[in-house]
């Protein structure tokens, strides 16, 4: 046995071929998208037509990756920061004229466009959330697309976190009490509808989305419950109806918080009305709650053993284009038509990569030393004996999100490089419960860092990792993971990569946004504390790796991208001088055209081979 050809590090991370294809609302054309001069852009393909695809926009220091059809398909909507200031503006593209500029529509200097949404019922407006008038605000305001004219229908008193509009037009916010509590109000009256638990939503009450005539909103509810189920909460009455649930599932929330990932509401596309809903256990289950989207839904899922990611259709619902979540073949997106029944492969993402040559995912369950089940996810490489591997644990950011079944291309790389990798859903995960999420009250570097320690434990018992040979590797919260590691239990790891990553809390907290301060109550200050109260800050500051830099005794690659807002570059540079000031062997990559995260093709490809070569030095595997 032995393993695969390599794989370059270019082939996994440039730009895909074509990808996030979603179709107009004549159903006539796709806008997917596709590199142009290797950053991704909107492209229009025509279906019924020998025309060749065109790209609609021309963005260059930075890729577009959030678009969306309007109603008239004239126009067409994308957002885009400059070089991961996530300063995002909100441009309109006019594909009947595609020789003229996209158009700024949102032209206000530091400004922020957070969410965009185009209501069905009021065909030719956008409604957005944008901070123009106060940075540390964001105002309700309605957009008409094709003259560019703001309207303010809400101004912001500083801790609105979500506006709606609701029956005859009211207004109501979604914002946090002085207790943590959250509430829906009426805001022409200031009246309270409803009023739930902060503490069981650390991100928020997820999703939230109008009901199509305006009295309700969908969203997800754990009131009563541990698991998170589909409800209707009546914006007149404040009462809650349950939609749909899923006896042992969460609704799968991570689309309203990563709008890359797939919404957890299927909508039609005319009427906004409800046609299914997601749960995601190990892999994801889609209820159909509209018979004729049961229909589709079962003759889309014929298409691939993925799991359907997006899904979209015209306006008369005969045409679909849907995609695929997979771990070895991502991406896949199919044109079907429900009229016919025919169907016929539109994209390819990574056509030059052979899914036989990449690494299955598999779910396994790791049992944390309280007894607490920790739902994981092992990849091995293909082609060896999996019995002593070097081992590289990957530490998920949030820490209020989840690892799941698809394509990773740093968890591919990884196993053709002949590593193990294993992806833990420690406790502070959602998607399992509220209970295991508040089992992290407190816990950082504390139990949270046990249930990673744990896992390691458990590999070394399976057989599968060489104690000796094991890394850390995380972003944001990853990475204060991975410094954790090395200062916590220093002798569990052998190297470390932090990207983007948490060194000191109190800093952290006091750094971030000025509009992100309002909304910390539920997640940083309930799990970790308010720097801001003495003994709390003290407790913080035990939690931090700059406070044991002392104990640090393996390698580490730092990465931080000099424009990041969530995790200031202070972060990094104050941990990598206090360690080189020991004389700890730490390598440091910094980009001053990224953000939180490395996004441009040239930067994640020279951050792979940096990381490939950091770890065949410290672990032993292969590099190119």
């Amino acid at each position: 046995m032995a393993l695969p050809e390599l794989i370059s590090v270019a082939d996994f991370f440039q730009p895909p071929a074509g990808e996030s294809p979603s179709i107009s609302p004549d159903g006539t054309r796709i806008a997917y998208l596709a590199p142009r001069n290797d950053r991704l852009n909107v492209w229009i393909d025509t279906f019924d037509s020998t025309e060749q695809p065109r790209c609609v926009t021309a963005a260059e220091n930075r890729g577009v990756y959030d678009f969306r059809w309007t109603d008239d398909p004239r126009w067409l909507l994308y957002t885009r920061d400059d070089d991961g200031n996530e300063q995002w503006h909100l441009y309109r593209v006019d594909l009947d004229d595609p020789q003229t500029p996209a158009v700024d529509l949102t032209p206000f200097p530091g400004a922020t466009v957070v969410r965009f949404d185009l209501p069905p019922q009021r065909p030719g407006t956008a409604l957005l959330h944008i901070n123009n008038r106060n940075s540390a605000a964001f105002d309700f305001c309605e957009l008409d697309i094709a003259t560019g004219e703001i309207t303010v229908l809400a101004e912001n008193p500083g801790h609105v976190g979500r506006w709606l509009r609701g029956p005859g037009d009211e207004v109501f916010a979604v914002a946090p009490t002085a207790a943590g509590d959250i509430e829906f109000r009426r805001w022409s009256t200031d009246t309270v509808v409803a009023v739930y638990d902060g503490a069981d939503y650390p991100m928020g009450v997820l999703p939230v989305q109008p009901t199509p005539d305006g009295a309700g909103v969908w969203l997800g509810s754990n009131r009563g419950t541990d698991r998170t189920r589909l409800v209707r909460l009546d914006l007149t009455t404040g009462e809650e109806t349950e939609v749909d649930s899923h006896p042992d599932l969460d609704l799968d929330t991570r689309g309203a918080v990563t709008p890359v990932l797939p919404s957890p509401l299927i909508l039609e596309r005319r009427t906004g009305e409800l046609l299914g809903a997601r749960y995601l256990g190990e892999r994801q289950v889609i209820h159909a709650l509209d018979p004729r989207f049961a229909d589709v839904l079962a003759k889309l899922s014929e298409l691939s053993d993925g799991d359907p990611a997006s899904i979209t259709s015209d306006d008369a619902g005969q045409r679909w284009v849907v995609t695929f979540t997979h771990d070895r073949e991502p991406g896949l997106a199919y044109l079907y038509d429900h009229a016919t029944g025919e169907s016929r492969l539109l994209l390819r993402p990574y056509p030059h990569l052979d899914p036989a040559s990449l690494s299955p995912m598999r779910p396994v369950s790791i049992p944390a030393r309280d007894g607490l089940c920790l739902p994981s996810y092992l990849t091995l490489p293909v082609g060896v004996e999996p019995v002593g591997l070097p081992m590289v644990l990957m530490v998920h950011g949030g820490p209020w999100f989840r690892d799941s079944w698809d394509f990773d291309p740093t968890v591919q790389l990884l196993a053709n490089r002949g590593y193990a990798v294993l992806q833990v859903n420690y406790r502070g995960s959602t998607g399992y419960g509220k209970s295991f999420v508040k089992a992290a009250i407190g816990e950082f570097a504390g139990k949270m860092h046990d249930d990673l320690v744990d896992a390691v434990e458990w590999a070394v018992r399976q057989g599968y990792a060489d104690p000796d040979r094991v890394a850390i590797f995380g972003g944001s919260y990853g990475g204060y993971a991975a410094l954790v590691g090395l200062t916590f239990t220093p002798k569990v790891f052998a190297a470390a990569i932090d990207v983007v990553g948490i060194s000191d809390l109190a800093n952290f907290l006091r750094t971030i946004p000025e509009f992100a301060k309002p909304h910390t109550a539920n997640n940083w200050h309930l799990f970790v504390g308010d720097p801001d109260d003495p003994r709390q800050e003290a407790d913080m500051l035990a939690r931090s790796p700059i406070t044991h830099v002392d104990r640090v005794r393996a390698p580490l690659l730092v990465v931080q991208g000099a424009n990041d807002v969530r995790v200031v570059r202070a972060e990094s540079d104050n941990l990598v001088a206090a360690l080189r000031r020991r004389g700890v062997e730490v390598e440091y990559l910094i980009k001053d055209d990224e953000g939180h995260g490395f996004v441009n093709p040239e930067n994640q490809i020279e951050l792979f081979h940096t990381i490939e070569r950091f770890l065949a030095k410290h672990l032993g595997g292969r590099e190119s």
